[in-house]
């Protein structure tokens, strides 16, 4: 039996096809997709990010290492805390500089604050728009006010810990190498108790809210890359350890990971030098640090079916309402057992010496590095940050995806591209901060 012509066409269209994805929307920066069919084959996937350089490791040279954490905390407004801590680790571990428990234990709060703002804000805000058919969350809010009432509270909830800690809940201003300029007293923070109470029972309701939501059967053999400590889920300390055999200290991260130009992106690329692409973010800290979350986490895991593995990328916006639980059971625990430290701040010696360190953002592992001369001036400087790190895993995602939409609609297929890569909360910006560009053509 023959095809009628017209069928035939129709056919050979929907196997053939190119999709340009010219600007995305709903996440942090500008960037765009490139998407090429042929044959019911991806042939082609670049996630195309065209936001200029921002050349941050340039402004570095020549600066004061105490001008590293304010600098740094202008990568991104979103997540800076990660940023200008791992400024401030880096240069203590360049100077062998040990703090006191008091001012750590203030740090993993500060964390506390970002890692609820963020989480919160990308879950509601900018994935679940996706997951239930909306083109953004003014629209979203229209059938569902309750819903994003509660994630603006608890968002706020999130700013205020950083507020109160960092002295602005954007690019705080407080961190400093060796601690901070003021620190709180125990009754300035026991006057948010009740409001992380609240965050608390909120972002339970979160997670649950997540499980709810469809999801693609999409699994991916990730090599999950996160910090891991002995004691505790990992916010800004710990060794770098993948799924997949690697277990080192920040200091060896050069000698197991390479960053390398594509043509089409500002972003530079990051790979294991063994093996490929990588996953950094709340899936990969959660595969590896599942033994570290509290009881109550542990329950909420199970209920919303995720276990202790998650492979499914889609249900990473599960993963962030588990994570959101943990920051706010991990603030209340700092607050209860608060003590002021003796000082803000502990002396810091600079000497010519290099420094290293890793922290994890609410989107992945950061990586900084800085040499520093006797006079205590930034000569180099190299920051990693998580969205270079994962995007050669959401190009791969793309490539493994897409055939199992191949005969959607485009404009469906459009969506559901889009939303793959907001499984990852991409921060578009800051990962358009590299230095050298080496562009060989044939």
């Amino acid at each position: 039996m023959h095809m009628p012509k017209r069928l035939e066409k129709k056919v050979k269209q929907m196997k053939n096809k190119t999709i340009k994805v010219d600007y995305i929307a709903r996440v942090e920066g500008e960037g765009a997709l490139y998407l090429k069919i042929k044959n019911n084959e991806v042939s082609d996937v670049r996630l195309e990010i065209f936001e200029p350089p921002r050349f941050f490791e340039a402004f570095l040279r020549g600066r004061p290492y105490s001008e590293a954490p304010d600098i740094t905390a202008r990568i991104c407004g979103i997540c800076p805390v990660a940023y200008q801590m791992s400024a401030v680790h880096a240069m203590e571990n360049a100077f062998d500089v040990t703090i006191p428990p008091e001012i750590r234990e203030l740090r993993r709060l500060l964390y506390c604050g970002e890692w609820i703002e963020s989480h919160t804000l990308h879950l509601y805000m900018l994935h679940a728009p996706d997951f239930l058919g909306y083109d953004d969350v003014v629209q979203m809010a229209k059938d569902h006010p309750e819903i994003v009432k509660k994630a603006l509270r608890l968002k706020k909830i999130g700013n205020d810990i950083m507020n109160l800690v960092g002295g602005r809940e954007i690019h705080p201003i407080n961190v400093k190498v060796g601690g901070f300029y003021k620190v709180p007293t125990r009754k300035e923070l026991m006057k948010m108790h009740d409001d992380i109470c609240w965050a608390r029972d909120a972002a339970v309701e979160t997670a649950k809210f997540a499980a709810t939501l469809p999801f693609p059967e999409f699994f991916q053999d990730y090599e999950c890359v996160s910090l891991v400590h002995p004691d505790e889920y990992p916010f800004n300390e710990g060794r770098i350890v993948s799924n997949k055999g690697i277990d080192i200290s920040p200091e060896q991260y050069d000698f197991h990971f390479r960053e390398e130009h594509v043509e089409h992106s500002h972003a530079l690329h990051s790979r294991i030098r063994e093996r490929g692409n990588y996953l950094v973010g709340p899936i990969a800290r959660y595969n590896l640090n599942y033994d570290k979350l509290t009881q109550l986490c542990k329950e909420i895991a199970v209920e919303t079916g995720l276990g202790k593995e998650c492979y499914n990328p889609f249900k990473s916006i599960i993963v962030r309402g588990i994570e959101t639980i943990y920051s706010c059971e991990e603030a209340l625990r700092i607050i209860d057992n608060y003590r002021m430290p003796d000082s803000p701040s502990v002396e810091v010696e600079p000497s010519e010496a290099t420094g290293y360190a890793c922290t994890e953002a609410p989107r992945g592992m950061i990586y900084h590095r800085y040499r520093v001369n006797s006079e205590g001036l930034i000569e180099d400087a190299k920051i990693v940050p998580p969205t270079s790190q994962n995007q050669k895993t959401i190009e791969n995602d793309l490539r493994n995806f897409v055939p199992t939409l191949i005969n959607l609609p485009e404009k469906d297929l459009i969506w559901k591209c889009e939303q793959a890569i907001r499984n990852y909360d991409p921060c578009i910006s800051c990962a358009t901060h590299f230095l050298k560009l080496d562009i060989q053509r044939e």
